[in-house]
């Protein structure tokens, strides 16, 4: 059981409330916060609306993927349930002089960057490497080995510097999102982007959305301290917000952000929210918690208390709702269309698109696949 529902949690632990910025609590009050509160000043009723439409329309694209995967048309799919608000808030705190590295899980993200959703299941049916121009979207290719592209995210930061694209005052400023949950805070990788955008001073935020498991193993066999605390260590500022409030997910992302794109450096946030499904379709939560945790949880949704905070301000009608939930439907309709009729392609074409240039490793492994292929149709098999 969650140390929370047991009235056990450990105050200076991985799952304490220690630090944690908080702009809308679980009853969609708003809250002050000497240091943040100035960072959600612009978000009027109207982008709060925008921000509630978004998360909606995410959720219910989620939902359709996972039901898709259950009937056999992904391979495999991985949620974001419950994770909505990190990432839409981070999302609408971003310029279109930013770019995002995503991990496999930012959905959110996606869709605030202009990604047509649909096209995302084509890299979990295993029809592509990736399916959108990461250049056009400022939204990198998702990365499914673990941490990896922390690296890739601080080099192309770098770049960026160097290019004269940060520091200068000028809107054309930008800085890069790299996005990562709790689990890949462990891999080598990540620590020695944390070394390395520190010591050259990288324009880059790290964004860690602590949903509290790397795939079944709790975030307390991870870390003794919350994960925030290990920016010190690199020399690195860093803030927990409650990443299930749109609105401090907004302030600390936009403050990080600022703070990255005026040449300060580097940035560590986390995200301290919960993952409400499973890590994977492949994986089954229930052996590793309980239900108190997940109903504890869910009475912190963090769509629901955005819902409450817009109708207790009379923003959110019964007309808005009724329009998202048409658009819900009609996202999920074109969803499973498009994933119905996408044809599979030729076997080789996985060997495409690998590098911008020829390359010899790659060339010799086209060349070994077709005789493999031809192999079998020697044999009057087909492959």
């Amino acid at each position: 059981m969650d140390a929370r529902t047991e009235g056990h949690v450990d105050a200076h632990g991985p799952l304490s409330d220690q630090g944690l910025v908080q702009l809308l609590n679980r009853h969609g009050e708003r809250l002050e916060d000497e240091r943040f509160s100035r960072y959600a000043a612009d978000l009027d009723l109207e982008a709060l609306l925008a921000m509630w439409h978004d998360m909606t329309v995410v959720r219910a694209f989620d939902l359709e993927a996972t039901s898709l995967q259950r009937q056999g048309e992904l391979g495999l799919w991985v949620p974001s349930l419950g994770q909505e608000a990190a990432q839409i808030g981070a999302g609408h705190a971003l310029r279109e002089s930013d770019f995002v590295f995503p991990s496999y899980r930012e959905h959110g993200i996606a869709l605030t960057r202009g990604v047509d959703l649909p096209e995302i299941l084509r890299i979990f049916r295993g029809l592509q490497h990736g399916a959108w121009d990461a250049a056009e979207h400022g939204f990198h290719l998702y990365t499914l080995v673990i941490g990896a592209h922390s690296l890739h995210a601080t080099g192309y930061a770098l770049a960026m510097d160097r290019d004269g694209l940060v520091g200068t005052g000028a809107d054309s400023d930008g800085a890069v999102l790299c996005c990562f949950g709790d689990g890949a805070t462990s891999q080598g990788d990540v620590n020695e982007a944390l070394t390395f955008a520190a010591v050259n001073n990288a324009p880059i935020v790290f964004m860690v959305q602590n949903n509290q498991f790397a795939i079944s193993e709790p975030t307390t066999r991870q870390s003794r301290v919350p994960l925030a605390q290990r920016g010190s260590g690199f020399g690195i500022p860093a803030v927990r917000y409650d990443g299930n409030d749109v609105v401090a997910s907004y302030a600390v992302a936009r403050w990080a952000l600022e703070h990255a794109r005026s040449g300060q450096g580097p940035v560590l946030i986390e995200a301290f929210t919960y993952r409400m499904g499973a890590h994977t379709t492949s994986d089954d939560p229930s052996k590793y918690r309980s239900q108190a945790d997940e109903s504890y949880w869910a009475e912190r949704d963090p769509i629901s208390r955005l819902e409450a905070y817009l109708r207790a301000q009379g923003a959110l009608t019964d007309d808005a709702v009724d329009a998202a939930r048409a658009e819900a439907k009609e996202l999920g309709r074109r969803t499973r269309e498009a994933v119905k009729g996408w044809e599979r392609p030729a076997v080789a074409s996985i060997f495409d698109h690998v590098y911008a240039e020829p390359h010899a490793t790659v060339e010799a492994e086209r060349a070994w696949f077709a005789r493999y292929e031809a192999s079998f149709a020697d044999q009057g098999v087909r492959a």
